[in-house]
């Protein structure tokens, strides 16, 4: 009798659990924040640099656009050593991410879930283990054969100075002394410190990273991120600067971070987000 009752009650029961409707699945409020990388603003910033520091460490397309850069170096620097006049031409160069690779540097930092602070970066220059951008000392050693001489203009603080020279030197790059090496000393406007150049040399080319590396006047990207005044002066630019890439850190953050605390950079950052989404 009891086997009798289980065979009828038992798919009952399973057809009733069937016919039910199913459990509801938690959802995330539309208006409740997603669960975030880290634990602070510092390492939720950090975090936020991942995908620009992988592409710019391993990426075949960051291998290319910069011997892409230094093929176009020498047909410009070709096409300005042309003219000449009294003084002896000079190419100034950028150093970081301009001819040394400081890739290695941003993966420690965005893997420890921190970000760009001067006692760790000194920690990494200290090492002189920098590799050179590729072709890079191939264009310069062309350059020195064309009769240039080459300035490294740099934002390297003045203390670092000759763990600098020793990676230079151990990479192979030509005017890798003193005379040539001009560190930021104070103030990171490179204005001067090309005057100074300039008022011995002739200036045919200037290579780096940023658009500052060529004027001083891309600092200002408070109008349409400084677009303006790449088309202003767009002449000069295509003649004689090379713009190598490097998107893990610069001045095109400045109108969307800010500067400040990491915590300042974080909310500037996600208040640009909710206001340019579509």
């Amino acid at each position: 009798m009891m086997k009798a009752m289980q065979r009828t009650i038992l798919p009952a029961l399973l057809l009733l659990m069937a016919c039910r409707e199913p459990r509801p699945v938690a959802t995330v409020p539309a208006d409740r924040p997603m669960p975030e990388a880290g634990n602070t603003s510092r390492e939720r910033v950090s975090a936020w640099n991942t995908d620009a520091v992988v592409w710019q460490h391993t990426s075949a397309e960051a291998h290319r656009l910069f011997l892409q850069g230094f093929e176009l170096a020498r047909i410009r620097l070709a096409d300005n050593l042309v003219r000449t006049d009294e003084r002896p031409a000079a190419v100034v160069v950028d150093i970081d991410e301009t001819v040394l690779d400081n890739s290695p540097y941003q993966v420690h930092i965005v893997n420890e879930g921190t970000t760009y602070d001067q006692a760790s970066w000194k920690a990494w220059t200290d090492r002189s283990q920098a590799r050179a951008m590729p072709g890079a000392v191939e264009f310069l050693l062309h350059a020195q054969r064309s009769g240039c001489e080459v300035f490294y203009i740099t934002n390297r603080d003045i203390r670092e100075r000759a763990s600098t020279l020793r990676n230079l030197d151990s990479l192979g790059f030509p005017f890798a002394d003193d005379r040539h090496l001009m560190l930021m000393d104070g103030s990171s406007d490179k204005t001067e410190r090309r005057a100074s150049v300039s008022a011995t040399h002739r200036i045919v080319l200037l290579i780096g990273d940023q658009l500052r590396d060529f004027d001083e006047r891309f600092k200002d990207r408070s109008d349409d991120y400084g677009k303006g005044v790449v088309e202003e002066m767009a002449d000069t630019l295509q003649r004689y600067f090379i713009l190598l890439p490097n998107p893990m850190y610069g001045t095109y953050r400045d109108p969307v971070q800010g500067k400040g605390s990491d915590a300042e950079k974080e909310e500037r950052t996600r208040s640009w987000f909710k206001s340019n989404a579509y």
